[in-house]
């Protein structure tokens, strides 16, 4: 997937890509020779449509640290347009590059978009189906699992068949996604923010239902990471910033729908708002620790 803004009207995002990893992220591309901050998530981190996205918006915020003459922090944008746990977890070179930052920001992402006992997905592209396992295909034997192409509509699919069978492939879904989040969290040292980047607040119980996003993931599942990460933060974006509509972001005329569904950018100043105070705490934090 391209994400530069090649067609007349579109932004441009200014792809890079950092290390060996063979994924493409938003730049500019930014120097990490020094400290830096990691941000790691979907399309709502990358900032699709939105000149400032909250991890530039959270640079700026941060800005010098003037008491000790210091410079202010750079914000690695690593999010990646429909990515999910596994495009991280299987990428050594951004696991290097996150485990150097001096702190992560890991935006929830759904937990549909990534391999489990039932189905895999493509490496870099985890919105990609890619094959059943025996165990789904004896679960739904009715179903040609060879004309799906995207988890989405797969899974939409099963569920229009049988809602009780496609409970059983959710709460794989759950089981897995908090495992891997988990490892994830200990592989960076307990040093990553766990953002829900949501309009709604976490559901108490299962919800199955194929919107609203991050699919299938609940307030237990978060609070289950609380012990790994540096902080939790799900306070759900207003409703103003929700209804914002596409005022003040950049697309081409094709683009317009997506657009509409896309965070506005009064979404990514609530967001970076919520960080910035909480990354300036544990960033003192650190600091008082330093030798």
């Amino acid at each position: 997937m391209s994400v530069a803004g090649s067609f007349q009207g579109a932004l441009e995002y200014f792809p890079c890509r950092y290390g060996r990893s063979r994924l493409l992220f938003r730049g500019p591309k930014r120097a990490l020779d020094g400290r830096y901050l990691a941000f790691l998530g979907g399309a709502e981190t990358f900032g699709r449509f939105v000149e400032a996205p909250f991890p530039v918006l959270v640079e700026r915020a941060l800005g010098p640290v003037e008491a000790a003459e210091e410079p202010g922090v750079p914000c690695v944008n690593l999010g990646v347009i429909n990515a999910g746990i596994d495009l991280f977890l299987g990428d050594p070179a951004i696991l290097n590059l996150a485990a150097r930052a001096e702190l992560c920001v890991i935006q929830v992402m759904g937990a549909q978009n990534m391999s489990n006992r039932f189905y895999g997905v493509h490496p870099r592209r985890n919105d990609r189906f890619l094959r059943a396992s025996d165990r789904l295909q004896q679960l739904f034997p009715e179903v040609d699992f060879t004309e799906f192409h995207f988890t989405l509509h797969m899974l939409g699919r099963l569920r229009e068949i049988s809602e009780e069978r496609f409970a059983e492939v959710t709460a794989e879904l759950r089981l897995a996604w908090v495992a891997r989040m988990k490892h994830l969290l200990t592989l960076l040292g307990g040093r990553a923010v766990v953002l829900w980047a949501a309009g709604h607040p976490p559901p108490d119980t299962h919800v199955n239902a194929l919107s609203p996003a991050p699919l299938f993931v609940e307030r237990g599942m978060i609070e289950a990471l609380r012990p790994r990460a540096a902080a939790l933060l799900d306070q759900p974006l207003s409703p103003a910033a929700l209804q914002a509509g596409t005022g003040g972001m950049v697309f081409a005329d094709f683009e317009a729908g997506a657009a509409g569904e896309a965070l506005s950018p009064a979404a990514h100043v609530e967001i970076a708002a919520a960080l910035e105070p909480v990354l300036q705490r544990l960033l003192a934090r650190k600091r008082r620790r330093a030798p």
